[in-house]
């Protein structure tokens, strides 16, 4: 079963690797890359959860119209 996922949790862990970066003195290429993938997937989760919320709240207004 997939762990929901929180976008509060997402922004703090994007968060986390762009300061990563930013710390950076020489950077290590590899690290780099792997941080950038890992980056990229809660990107895309957090844009798939922002959707969701954004049809939910439409659901909502929906409702409230009716």
């Amino acid at each position: 079963m997939k762990k929901k996922v929180s976008l509060n949790e997402n922004l703090k862990s994007i968060s986390k690797i762009v300061e990563w970066f930013e710390l950076q003195e020489e950077l290590d290429i590899e690290e780099g890359l792997k941080k950038a993938k890992e980056a990229a997937d809660l990107i895309k989760e957090t844009k798939e959860i922002l959707k969701q919320s954004e049809n939910e709240f439409e659901e909502i207004k929906k409702g409230l119209e009716d």
